[in-house]
């Protein structure tokens, strides 16, 4: 039986990062993951500034565009918003290489990688043996990094509090006049489907083309249809190749714990993607990076640990999740409002929400009072 200090369940950013970070401390430390690396992983694969600069290491490599300008579209009505930046506002990643190569540095520092290992039960106790198809692995700690639908968080007791929203993304080849006409900007369209957005993120030799709705809604929204309608909006009209993928993404944070029976949850199994444009990559990163320095912090200290954990959370993604989230309301269920706004500081809001994907801001505190502000004085 193989047994460490920690088992990382899932090979995502979050699970990636914390295993890396585990391995600069001596703590031993295993990465469980049900397939074969490297593999495909729907995600738009936009990594913003934020999240680059929390690489301890450099990705250019596996980046296969840098985008130093992105579109907003919001409709016919309004004009293209563009903000620019000096350094690349994000960088475009397929997901598989991306991942692999974050694991890829953390087996280089003695990490050990368990492929095809699907976790099928965990016993819980000082001790965690956890039961996979290919045998037993035992371990103190447990990072559950095995994103929105979280196997482990269901099997350690967990019931689900987070919303998850709904998203639909292609993988697209078009002609090549099409091509070299959207490849120049990664692109936004808001409303492209009722509350939420489109994106259109230029790769090497094809575009990620996808459809989210950002805000829980009763409404019943067909995503494809959706799709579809932004094709039009895109220009294309033949499609060489494409390949669909429908998933969810947690726009909220669990309600009620994040450790428990020494498993810590982190990425989307947390439920940490920020709730006003669903990017989830950079507080993957953190998360995982702080789980792996709560455990270490602790001398594996299993109380400490998850004290730790939670402490770094609230102090970090945790907050900033609860001001975007009150953001995101207003944002997309009051549209008119919202369009008022834009109309007169749209400019001013995209470079306030690209000061944010790039890291050199956070949400503010005092939004709601500002926008009020912004309404009295755009209407009078």
């Amino acid at each position: 039986m193989k047994s460490f200090d920690v088992a990382i369940i899932g090979s995502g950013p979050a699970g990636a990062s914390a295993a890396f970070e585990l391995s600069k401390s001596g703590i031993s430390a295993v990465i469980i993951e049900k397939e074969t690396l490297p593999r495909y992983k729907t995600c738009g694969g936009g990594i913003v500034f934020r999240g680059l600069k929390m690489m301890p290491f450099d990705i250019s490599s596996v980046v296969e565009k840098k985008f130093y300008s992105i579109d907003t579209y919001f409709s016919k009505k309004y004009p293209c918003i563009t903000t620019r930046r000096e350094k690349p506002i994000v960088s475009m990643v397929m997901r598989d290489v991306f991942d692999n190569l974050i694991v890829e540095k953390a087996k280089d520092n003695g990490v050990t990688l368990l492929q095809n290992h699907k976790v099928l039960d965990i016993t819980f106790g000082e001790i965690q043996t956890i039961h996979t198809t290919e045998g037993d692995v035992t371990a103190k700690f447990i990072i559950a990094a095995d994103g929105a639908l979280s196997p482990i968080a269901k099997i350690a007791g967990w019931k689900e509090t987070r919303t998850l929203i709904p998203a639909l993304e292609y993988e697209v080849e078009v002609p090549a006049a099409d091509f070299e006409r959207l490849s120049q900007n990664a692109r936004f369209d808001i409303d492209a489907i009722p509350y939420g957005y489109g994106w259109c993120f230029p790769k090497n030799n094809h575009l990620s083309i996808g459809v989210a709705v950002v805000i829980k809604t009763n409404k019943k929204i067909n995503l494809k249809q959706y799709y579809t309608d932004y094709l039009d909006t895109l220009g294309i009209t033949e499609i060489l190749n494409d390949q669909a993928h429908g998933f969810v993404i947690p726009v909220s944070p669990r309600t009620d714990f994040f450790v428990q029976k020494n498993v810590f949850l982190t990425g989307d199994a947390a439920g940490l993607a920020d709730p006003l444009v669903a990017e989830g990559i950079s507080n993957s990163i953190l998360s995982g990076v702080q789980a792996a320095e709560a455990i270490i912090e602790s001398n594996l200290n299993p109380e400490k640990a998850a004290a730790l954990y939670i402490e770094k959370l609230e102090a970090t993604i945790l907050l900033e999740i609860e001001k975007a989230r009150v953001l995101a309301n207003h944002f997309y269920h009051k549209k008119s409002f919202r369009n008022i706004i834009l109309k007169k500081y749209g400019q001013y809001a995209a470079e306030a929400l690209t000061d944010l994907f790039m890291g050199e801001r956070t949400y503010p505190k005092d939004y709601l009072k500002s926008i009020s502000r912004k309404i009295k004085e755009a209407v009078f």
